[in-house]
Parts: structure tokens; sequence; C-alpha cells
């Protein structure tokens, strides 16, 4: 079998949370913004410094002699005082309590209690305000968001593509990869398969080249344009900014001259993944995500199946594209296979892409772009502006200068995903890869637009996903956290019971579950209402990866919120065993 790259043709904030340095002792502190509370330090010889009612007493007097009602709040860890002025006063009046304070010898230094924001800093990419597909409100991913937290450090992304050619805006997150094309003339490269993974070029000379129906065309560089929407270097005032820019790219070549062999694809997800193959030196860098902009007609076969069980058991989350054909996406591989993330492609409207394949596998949509409208002439470049940019090369053939531009595909939309799950495995490093799909999946928002078809959860939104797995949610006094044993071919709940809370459950009702399971392939968790009702979190997905940690959301609006709600878990299979830990519930 031969698979080909999923674009169309080409027509184509770091957050910084900073405080106000503490002042020095008897510095003048003057409030330029109304003040809620002061930060008192007294010199240690100094009763108020060790008596919270000296203090108090301290704090009163002061504030009488300004004419204002200042009280001790609480010790800091510091050991300063925090004082209340009784509610948000003007900078004037804050000064003059400021004032007596400091007169006072026994007064080290006061200081207004400022307040300190996330700084989120849009990057100075020369070419990030065309990169609609991260931050338009519409149709974008939401990604500056999530660059408050994380941005993707510590994480390498296989891109299992056409290879790298090099390119100043890439190179400073390239790590060692692998050419995986056997067959020399398929290379362009003189020999099998080395350890360059260099993009020799893809382009067919005639008609005919690669059989019947086939185009002559040029050389694509796709795998570079993947790179660059994962991982572009980023605030280094130069083209564009990938989604996440901290981690390493992994250049895996798999597609050359007439695309790539199955056999070449299936070891380059093993290796890139951890996984031993015959001949090529173990992978000294293994990837947590893959992502393969790729495929072919036809259902899953078993030897991808097999491949990318083995990656995602060893913690490897797998992104493929869902195809360019209008089409339903399970006829498709690899993106009719399990265990992976099959993304649509979404346009700038907020709706499915023209191409885009579709159906009820699909299980995220990303930005992917159109370089035209459905109704437009097959092969006119009609709206360059709404693909999405990213790094390549101006060859035709072999390498020429670099260069950025415009590509549309489910290709382009994968890679969204695969950065946002380097984004989340690099914020939460204990994520598998059934929990980075999962809060993928939960977070996601509706659509702006239509999606014929099916395009899964909706579109992917990387602020409310990274923020998801960032946060521990309260609990409100709401948690069982007895041990309840998982047997074998058993089931077993665990109850909740809540009172308190007038009429009924939210629309989003958060369910934390925290279950400790070899094997969560073989597990159905649901939440039952105090009716009876039954709310499904978890269907035996996930395969061989161990334990759950995760927060579901549920509409629970139809139910009495007061009552016994229970996690009930059923273990469908022998072999494997467990415990649920924790869980709770957030109203």
């Amino acid at each position: 079998m031969s698979v080909t790259l999923l674009a169309g043709s080409a027509t184509a904030s770091v957050a910084l949370a900073t405080e106000n340095p503490a002042a020095a002792p008897a510095a003048t502190v003057v409030p330029t913004a109304p003040v809620e509370n002061l930060i008192v330090g007294y010199k240690s010889s100094a009763t108020e410094a060790s008596s919270n009612t000296a203090a108090a007493d301290d704090a009163a007097a002061k504030g009488k002699k300004a004419g204002k009602k200042a009280k001790f709040d609480r010790r800091l860890g510091t050991g300063a005082a925090l004082v209340n002025l009784g509610g948000t006063v003007a900078p004037a009046a804050a000064a003059d309590v400021i004032a007596q304070f400091r007169a006072d010898p026994d007064v080290a230094y006061v200081e207004p209690d400022t307040r300190a924001y996330a700084m989120a800093v849009t990057p100075n990419d020369t070419e990030y305000a065309k990169q609609w597909d991260l931050f338009e409100s519409t149709a974008g991913m939401n990604v500056p968001g999530a660059w408050d937290k994380t941005t993707g450090s510590g994480v390498t992304v296989a891109v299992i593509d056409t290879g790298y050619v090099a390119h100043s805006d890439v190179a400073p997150n390239i790590v060692s990869g692998y050419d995986f094309i056997s067959t020399a003339s398929e290379a362009r490269d003189g020999n099998g398969r080395d350890g360059n993974p260099a993009d020799e070029g893809d382009w067919n000379a005639t008609d005919g080249e690669c059989g019947t129906g086939s185009k002559a065309s040029n050389s694509s560089w796709h795998g570079t344009h993947v790179a660059g929407t994962i991982a572009a270097a980023t605030n280094n005032s130069k083209g564009v900014a990938g989604i996440a820019y901290g981690a390493k790219i992994q250049p895996v070549r798999v597609l050359g001259k007439c695309g790539g062999a199955t056999s070449d694809i299936v070891d380059a997800i093993t290796w890139a993944s951890g996984g031993s193959v015959a001949g090529v030196p173990a992978n000294a860098t293994p990837a947590k995500v893959i992502n393969m902009s790729l495929g072919g007609p036809g259902a899953c076969g078993t030897s991808y199946q097999n491949a990318i069980n083995a990656a995602v058991a060893r913690g490897t989350t797998v992104v493929v594209a869902a195809g360019n054909s209008n089409a339903n996406a399970s006829g498709y591989s690899p993106a009719s296979c399990n265990n992976v993330i099959n993304v649509a492609s979404t346009n700038r409207a907020g709706e499915r892409s023209y191409y885009s394949n579709f159906g009820s596998i699909i299980d995220i949509a990303a930005p992917g772009g159109e370089t035209r409208r459905a109704t437009d002439t097959p092969g006119t470049v009609t709206t360059p502006e709404n693909a999405i940019l990213s790094t390549l090369n101006a060859g035709t053939t072999t390498p020429g200068a670099e260069t950025y531009k415009p590509y549309q595909g489910t290709s382009m939309a994968a890679p969204h995903i695969a950065g946002l799950a380097a984004l989340l495995k690099s914020a939460n490093t204990s994520l598998t890869p059934a929990q980075i799909e999962s809060a993928i999946k939960t977070n996601a928002r509706p659509l702006a637009g239509t999606c014929t078809g099916g395009c899964g959860a909706g579109l992917a939104d990387a602020a409310a996903t990274v923020a998801a797995v960032t946060s521990t949610p309260p609990t409100s006094g709401r948690e069982n956290t007895t041990d309840y044993a998982i047997a074998d071919n058993a089931t077993v709940e665990s109850p909740i019971t809540v009172t308190g809370v007038t009429g009924n459950a939210p629309a989003a009702l958060k369910v934390g579950v925290n279950i400790v399971h070899s094997y969560i392939g073989d597990l159905k968790v649901d939440l039952v209402a105090p009716d009876g009702s039954v709310y499904n979190l978890h269907n035996r997905s996930g395969g061989s990866t161990a334990n759950i940690n995760q927060v579901y959301t549920v509409n629970a609006s139809s139910e009495v919120a007061n009552g016994t709600w229970k996690l009930r878990v059923n273990d469908n299979a022998g072999g494997d065993t467990g415990k649920i830990d924790s869980w709770n519930l957030t109203f």
C-alpha cells in the first residue's frame, strides 16, 4: 500500500507573571491606583512584629489618625502584617494611612498591596498577524492563551512525513531523526534507509509517473510545512510562530517519490515512539507525540493498528489527518485506525473545509484552511490568506531558498492538534495518550459554522484544554476518597451524598475521576444520578494504557442536585484489576 501527504495544493504569549519588587526598608511607595490593603513590615524589635493583637491595635490607631477604618487582616508568610483599609480607597487617602505607618520608627516598610497580571505577549514573529488559525475568535484555536502556562518544553514531536529541508525558523527545534524510505529510487538520496532525514524532494516529472491518474508536480516540502506549524521558533523576529514552540521536532522521512510504503511507515511509528526496528539504531529522543499528515484509501490494516497500539502503549499520542476526499474517513487509513486522534479540517469561517473527510470516527476539528472556495474552479487560488501559513522551501524539485507559504489540507489541521498534545504533555507530564485525547475533546468548543457529516467534538481550544489539565477543580467537600477494589469482570460503585444544593445540578457538572487500573480499555465508567439516570464517562477506550485521572463535564441539568450520586465502574475482561482511588463532584 502506498500513501501520500494530505495537503491541498499550495497557495500558498509567552506570559510572564510579574510582581512589583519588595520595597527596600523605609522606601517611599506612592500608590497610583485605588488601594484596598497595605503590607506593613515591622522591625523585629517591635511588639507588633510578633503579636497579632498589637498589630491590630496599631492598625486601628493609625487608620483613625488618617480618617480611615484600618484593620489587621492576617500575617503573611514573611511575617509582615496585611492591613485592610475597609474597602477600596483612592490613592490620596491610602497615602495618608501610609504616611502614618512610615512615621513610626518601629515600621521597617509599608507598601500598597498591588496586583500582578499575566503578561500575554504577542509574538514578534514578522508573519504572526497572518496566522489567523492561532488566534482569531471565530475559527482560531485560541493558542496564545495557552502560552501563559506552557510552550511544549521537554516534549519531542515526531513528524512522520517527507523529511525536513533546512529552514532557519525551524532549525533551533530540530533533533536527530531518521530516513525510513527503503528504496533508493524513491528516496532520491542514492541509498535506502539512513540516519539523514533530509527531504530530497517528492516531485513527479511526468503525468502517470506514479500510476494511472497521477500528475506531474513540484516538490511539496510538506514535512517542513507541518514542522513549522508545530514548533517554529517564536519571538525570534522572524517568520511564523509555532503552536508548541518550546517542543522539539524529530523529522522521520517516509514519503519520497510517489508517496511511501506501509512497511516503512509502520517501522517509523515503532522507532519514533521508542520501539526497536532491526538494523536501525535506537532512538535517543523518543517522541511523546507523533504527527502523521498522510494516508490513502482503505480501512486500517493490522500492520498499522499493531504499530499504533504499541506506540500508544509506550505513552506516545498518535495524531493523524482525516483525509482530503470530502468523504467518510472510515474508508481511509490510518485515519480509520483505533487509538489515534483523527483530525478534520475547518476553514476561516469555522466550517468544515470543503475537501475534508468527515464521519463518526472523527475525533476533533482544527484549522486546515481553504485556498479557494468549494465553488471556485479547481486548481485556482482565490483566498491564499485563508490557508495555513508555515515554513517552506522555494525549490521546485531540489531544495532552494527557504520561504513561507500558505497550504490547505487536513495535513495542516493535524499538526495543530499534535502541537496542542505537546503543550498538554509538557504542562502535565503524567497525562496518558487517552487522557490527552479526552482533554482535547472535552474542552473543544462548537464550530462557528457547519460540519456536514460530522467533525467530532468540535473545534479544539488550546487555552481551555491546557487550563483543564493544569488546574485541580475544587471539590466543595463533595468527594469520596475511600478505595473501592475493581475486580475482573465485576461492577463496583462509590457513592457521594449531596445536600444543601438548591434546585438541579448544572449543565456543566464537573466529575473528577481518579482510577488506578493497569488496563483502562477493560473499563466502562458511568456517573449515576440520584434518580438512577446513567451518564457514560469512559467506555473501554485507551487500550492497554493505565489509570484514569480526568475531569469530565456532564450536562446534568435535568437532575435534582441533592441525593446520592454514584461512580459506577464495570470491568469487562480478565487479567487486570485496580481500584477507584477517589472521585469528586463540583457543582
